[in-house]
């Protein structure tokens, strides 16, 4: 009888537990992610779990053989015995289609090959559009930045979302949320600028339209975003790559922090990679209170964190924070990284250390919850192929490659048009020399393709700026013959296009290695170029600059000589052709800048919204103020600003102003202006900003046209980190500049009253 009770027991007990939802079947698509994961993660020995805990590059052996097929090294097949969290960049080097079917078959032998049919993430990066063959290739963040444009910016990460997902790609190590203010910084391009509040509409509607406002994740049309680099990352010292951080924690907070916590609250991020850097000596990977106290405390984040390229294995060798590779492993456990990017020499170590120390085991949980919940909300669980038959249609699609022309006409920034030498006319006969060390092999089509059969071409590129090797590029001797050519062609022409400033290969990450470099410790153009520009003003012809580049140039010579600037950054595609159209006069210009240029490198730091008391003195023997300023674009229309007014002159903690100003469109062209608005603390307790942009409205004017803008002023708007660290809203004296720039503007005045 005991036994039958017994066994009795034992049937109830099962019973129940089979009925706990913790135990239920994680195929079940039925239950929701949570119950799914809480099914999965029991079943996962510790090996495996550490192994979802990893990411490797596909460059160590995975690519297709010579007919599209998956082939693998046996180093990857030995990895992908326990499954694995996911792999960086399968298929980036072959086009769309044979990259869906490799990711396809990838994705199979992953699902077959480990004990539970974990699928693995596909991860990419996107600066110029999906960073892989056969994909629409837009221009770089600072470049959609410029566009003053967040909804612009919402359709471009749209598309790239979506033809991510069609090679089989599930997260992108993209967009930067980091606030960029040196250009020294050879990364500076990757992100969108320097002024908080532009930052973090950029990223916010980036990581909306990369992951289908969310609902695309689940319906296997857009990837996951993956925010970075979290915290600081922009302000490393120098502008040199893997330095420290150097930043007050008041700054941090109130302007390092808030696209990182609209990604997180707002875009509803999946994903965030943290910082090489530190944050007062304290290393970012090994940062407690800042990926768990401030990223999952304060601000919810649920998603995964993982770590930027091997760092979590520098807390020991290069940051030299942690005793041991095991110590730096458990640091960044600790800390809240859960995916550890690349290292052999990191979390490869975890299920030892366990052993050890069996409390590891419970981080560990922590972890892998977070990751194979990411891989549910993705849907890889139930769908985790493409359907090759979309990816044609889907991929470089013409409305894509029609976003791209839109996106780079609404980027461009004319900073400068003296005696209105923009645009040139189509109608009359005219020879145009296209001239310069950033002109391409098609520039010369694409401007002939625009401009029609009046306007004649010629075309020279003349020199290189550098040797162009990829790791750390020198470079080249002036060569007066290619010079000296340059210029005959520009005598011989009507008016001289010169495409100047910077590559690829000027401004570039610079990578861990030692014989890799991408900083600067100079922002003057490279090479001859100035003199090239002052022997063909010299000519007594109109001369027209059309600026390429990835980092802020103090341009003064070309400031000064030039009778149109136009700064491209690094546009799309079809970028040659934007321009032309600009050139032309198809469409008037309506970028913005996006950082101050400055004059002089001796100006860093040097950004709009910098303290006031920082404006106080100028320097000896250089010109007043910036180059250009923050928001300074200008337009073939003539933009008067009038009639500014506030709805009340006082707000309280609970009440809200609306501001307006009228805009009219005094020229004879239809065309965009970007209205821009900046609140100034006048007294506070802490000191405060020159200025700081709140709010921008893109508007579109007939000639004659007016319109009124108007913008709400908010109590959050108006809040700081006070004396005491803590968030303050304080009565007192506030101005409200509207204008064309962060130095053009009209201006009125309001108090907060408490």
């Amino acid at each position: 009888m005991k036994k039958i009770f017994f066994l009795a027991v034992l049937i109830i007990i099962a019973s129940c537990k089979n009925n706990d939802s913790s135990s239920m079947d994680y195929k079940d698509a039925s239950l929701s992610i949570d119950e799914r994961v809480e099914a999965l993660l029991p079943k996962l020995s510790l090996e495996e779990k550490v192994a979802q805990m990893r990411i490797f590059h596909a460059n160590i052996g995975t690519k297709p053989d010579e007919n599209g097929n998956l082939t693998l090294s046996e180093r990857v097949i030995e990895k992908l015995k326990l499954g694995i969290a996911g792999i960086k960049n399968p298929g980036e080097h072959i086009d769309a289609v044979a990259a869906a079917k490799m990711n396809n078959e990838l994705q199979k032998y992953i699902i077959e090959n480990n004990r539970w049919g974990i699928p693995a993430l596909f991860v990419t990066e996107s600066y110029n559009g999906v960073d892989a063959e056969g994909c629409t290739r837009f221009g770089r963040p600072m470049t959609s930045a410029a566009s003053f444009n967040p909804e612009l910016v919402q359709r471009q990460w749209d598309v790239v979302g979506r033809e991510a997902r069609l090679r089989g790609m599930h997260m992108c190590h993209s967009p930067e949320a980091d606030v960029v203010r040196d250009p020294r910084f050879g990364r500076m391009s990757e992100a969108f600028g320097e002024d908080t509040y532009l930052t973090t509409q950029m990223v916010k509607n980036a990581i909306i339209g990369v992951q289908g406002d969310y609902e695309g994740l689940g319906n296997g049309t857009h990837i996951g975003a993956v925010a970075k680099h979290f915290a600081g990352y922009g302000q490393v010292l120098g502008g040199s790559n893997f330095a420290a951080i150097e930043i007050s924690e008041r700054t941090l907070i109130d302007e390092i922090y808030p696209p990182f916590e609209a990604a997180v609250k707002e875009a509803k991020t999946l994903g965030i990679m943290a910082s090489h850097g530190d944050l007062n000596g304290v290393a970012s990977h090994g940062n407690p209170e800042l990926l768990t106290g401030v990223l999952r405390d304060q601000w919810g984040f649920e998603g995964y964190v993982v770590s930027d390229s091997n760092d979590i294995a520098r807390l020991f060798y290069f940051m030299k924070v942690a005793e041991s590779p095991e110590a730096a492993a458990q640091m960044g456990l600790e800390a809240g990284i859960d995916i550890d990017l690349y290292a052999e020499d990191s979390y490869a170590y975890l299920p030892e250390m366990v052993k050890k120390n069996p409390e590891l085991e419970k981080l560990i949980d922590r972890s892998v919850r977070r990751v194979l919940r990411t891989k549910f909300i993705l849907g890889l669980f139930d769908n985790p192929y493409i359907d090759i038959e979309e990816v044609k249609k889907g991929v470089r699609a013409q409305s894509s490659l029609d976003l791209a022309k839109e996106s780079d006409l609404e980027s461009i920034i004319l900073l400068k048009n003296e005696k209105s030498t923009l645009p040139l006319s189509k109608d009359k006969s005219l020879k145009v020399a296209l001239l310069g060390p950033l002109l391409k092999e098609n520039t010369k089509e694409m401007f002939e393709s625009v401009a029609g059969s009046n306007v004649k071409f010629i075309a020279e590129k003349g020199f290189q700026l550098t040797n162009q090797k990829g790791g750390a590029p020198e470079l080249l001797d002036r060569d007066p013959k290619a010079i000296a050519s340059l210029v005959s062609k520009a005598r011989s022409a009507d008016v001289s296009i010169l495409f100047l400033g910077g590559d690829e290969y000027t401004a570039k990450e610079a990578y861990f290695s030692n014989s890799t470099l991408g900083d600067r410790a100079t922002i003057d153009p490279v090479g001859p170029q100035d003199e090239l520009v002052e022997k063909i003003k010299a000519l007594g012809k109109p001369v027209i600059v059309v600026l390429k580049h990835r980092r802020t140039l103090s341009i003064n010579v070309i400031a000064e000589q030039a009778d149109a600037i136009l700064d491209t950054w690094d546009l799309s595609e079809f970028g040659d052709e934007s321009t032309a159209r600009i050139v032309f006069g198809e469409v008037s210009p309506s970028g913005k800048s996006p950082v101050t240029i400055p004059r002089s490198i001796g100006q860093i730091p040097f950004h709009y919204s910098m303290k006031e008391i920082n404006y106080k003195k100028e320097y000896l023997f250089l010109g007043k103020g910036p180059l250009y300023p923050f928001g300074h674009g200008l337009s073939y229309a003539n933009f008067e600003y009038s009639d500014i007014a506030i709805s009340n002159a006082e707000i309280t903690p609970d009440t809200e102003l609306e501001v307006s100003v009228k805009v009219t469109n005094n020229g004879s062209v239809k065309a965009k202006e970007v209205v821009q608005m900046y609140i100034k603390d006048e007294i506070g307790s802490v000191t405060r900003p020159d200025k700081e942009l709140k709010g921008f409205e893109k508007i579109e004017l007939d000639a004659g046209e007016s319109k009124t803008v108007s913008f709400k002023i908010t109590p959050k708007m108006l809040e700081f980190t006070g004396i005491s660290m803590e968030k303050v809203l304080e009565a007192g004296d506030y101005s409200v500049k509207i204008g064309t720039s962060s130095q053009e503007y009209l201006e009125t005045t309001f108090k907060l009253k408490k």
